[in-house]
Parts: C-alpha cells; structure tokens; sequence
C-alpha cells in the first residue's frame, strides 16, 4: 500500500526507535512509496511514510536497498553539498562523506555490512539523519 509522505516537521523530528522482526512489513511500504515516487526521490525513511521505525531504503544503482537498524561505523572524505527532501520545500546546505561504512539487518533479518561512495552515500546518509529527526 502506498502511504502518504508525511510533511509535519514537528513529527520529523522525533528520533526513531529501533525496528524489530515484527516491523518488516515496513520494507514493502518502503518500497511501494519509493516506487510510487521514484522520479522525485531516491531513498525514505519509515518516519517519512508514518512509523517511527529505525529502517530506510535507498536506490543503490541496480537496485533498492531496505536497512533494519542501520548504524553508520566509518565515514571518510568530507565534503559540503546542498540536497532536496521529499518531506521538505526547497534545496538545503549539509555535509557529507563520500564513503561511508553502515551496518544493518536485512529484510532476512541477516547482519549485514555495506560500504557506499558517492552519491549511493550520500542518499543513505540523508536518510540516516531521517532516523535521528535531523532535518537539513
């Protein structure tokens, strides 16, 4: 089912909770919302569709990619860009690192690692802020 994106920065803002195994349906509303918008938008956060849930999806290239508790645990290269939010009007200054290192669990529930460069990184690191209610 596609749900709505949600706008109310005040529920943005709110820090995530981690994601259990009862939380996996969020992986197909995940990717139905990505799909339903994926001329505009390349990675969500569950907050952006209503559940204030650790998990996000982001276009890796080939494929999309849903992350359960995600962590980053390394980042390298820093640089400034400026970014657009499904959630939010206009383009937003923030930092970025252009590889970063994220752990997470998959939608087996699996541990999983992941290294990202590049736009791939910056994508997962905008939804990762998604997760602690950081708005850019």
């Amino acid at each position: 089912m596609i749900k709505p994106i949600i706008r109310d920065t005040f529920f943005l803002q709110q820090k995530s909770l981690e994601a259990t195994k009862s939380d996996l349906s969020l992986a197909k509303d995940l990717q139905d919302a990505l799909a339903a918008n994926r001329e505009v938008c390349v990675g969500m956060a569950a907050n952006m569709i209503g559940s204030l849930k650790r998990v996000i999806i982001i276009n890796i290239g080939f494929t999309d990619l849903v992350m359960f508790n995600p962590i980053l645990v390394d980042k390298a290269q820093p640089y400034d860009t400026e970014e657009l939010c499904l959630s939010l009007v206009g383009v937003r200054p923030t930092k970025r690192y252009r590889t970063i290192k994220v752990s997470y669990r998959d939608i087996n529930w699996q541990e999983k690692t992941i290294t990202l460069t590049d736009f791939p990184a910056q994508v997962c690191q905008h939804e990762l802020d998604h997760l602690e209610g950081i708005l850019i």
